[in-house]
């Protein structure tokens, strides 16, 4: 057996921070399950000389993909093999092979009121990815990603991270705005070799919203030859989809759904639960998503129930994957956000 340690990284946010080691615990057996052969083993908190580690066992040593998997996990901030007893243990540290194609301060830069959790986001969008019927897509960044309430672009961002293409819909012109403001001037600033194109989105005759395009990459050799990274950012009503994206050809999509109604429609009514949103919106989102794919809702459940959105996904044909990681994502936010994530699958 091989014995490794996962040193987590720290988190600006002190209640997710406490959370953090059991959430990467339960992450590691969401990625171990789908790209580790054997799995992990003995999945647990560690102290070593003070400092805590999550420990963890493999049948055979990490390598190739199995390590970039295990590189992959939101949390992490070193990994190391353990040698020796619990009495004169020795910690070789063992390189991080990230998927990232770029830095994470494309995700952490851009600050805003209601911000979710930079390391949440990856995590939601990690345990999702696992959940397709090809998680290795995941790490080779040929894996496409769909935010249907993207807000200010933290998904976005995070999918940009690792390489993938990725589309966002919000309602909210202020917020698509401000991400393709953040985007291009970051893009600008780092001379990522890029191109952005925005204008209004049409059908019917009809103006839906705006929308905007880029196609970037972060090596100027792979931009010359066409190899670019795709993003696009829709201003339109998640509710009202038809037309607007091709049908069966996402991969994952990921959303921390909302408790207000600025992702909503703007119909009569002034407010609405979640569910009702998830309702109306869901079968536009399933039309997108390509069979064997995932979704991935982040949810507080004192207003969204998980057993009533369990219910609700399974009437839009999904199936809920809760076995291993899946059933230990749950979390206290604050005193009105208690949070958790589901996953459901496409066939």
């Amino acid at each position: 057996m091989n014995s490794y340690l996962a040193l987590v990284a720290p988190s600006h946010n002190r209640v997710y921070a406490d959370r953090a080691p059991a959430l990467m615990a339960a992450e590691l057996r969401c990625v171990a399950d789908a790209l580790v052969p054997d799995g992990v083993m003995d999945v647990a908190p560690v102290e070593v000389a003070g400092v805590d580690y999550l420990g963890f066992e493999t049948a055979a040593p990490l390598t190739g993909d199995p390590l970039r998997a295990v590189s992959a996990l939101s949390g992490i901030q070193a990994l190391y093999l353990r040698e020796g007893d619990e009495h004169a243990a020795l910690l070789r540290p063992v390189a991080l092979e990230r998927p990232d194609r770029f830095p994470s301060d494309l995700v952490t830069i851009l600050k805003y009121q209601g911000k979710t959790n930079e390391q949440f986001t990856r995590l939601l969008l990690t345990v999702t990815a696992m959940a397709t019927a090809w998680p290795e897509r995941y790490l080779d960044g040929t894996m496409t990603v769909l935010d249907p309430m993207c807000g200010r672009g933290t998904t976005l961002s995070t999918a940009i991270t690792l390489g993938l293409d990725v589309t966002g819909i919000d309602l909210d012109a202020k917020d698509l705005e401000a991400y393709q403001a953040f985007l291009s001037t970051y893009l600008r600033q780092h001379r990522v070799k890029h191109k952005l194109t925005s204008g209004g989105i049409r059908r019917n005759g009809k103006t839906l919203g705006r929308r905007f395009d880029v196609e970037l990459a972060a090596d100027k050799d792979d931009y010359k030859a066409g190899r670019v990274q795709r993003v696009t950012y829709l201003g339109v009503d998640t509710t009202r989809l038809q037309g607007l994206l091709p049908a069966g050809q996402t991969n994952v999509i990921v959303t921390d759904t909302p408790y207000g109604v600025q992702h909503g429609s703007h119909g009569d009514r002034l407010a609405r639960s979640p569910l009702d949103l998830l309702d109306e919106a869901l079968p536009g989102w399933v039309r997108a998503l390509r069979t064997g794919g995932a979704v991935g809702l982040a949810i507080n459940r004192h207003v969204a129930p998980r057993d009533d959105v369990t219910d609700l996904l399974g009437r839009h044909g999904l199936t809920v994957v809760d076995q291993g990681g899946y059933g230990g994502l749950r979390h206290r936010v604050d005193a009105s956000i208690d949070r958790d994530i589901v996953v459901a699958r496409k066939g």
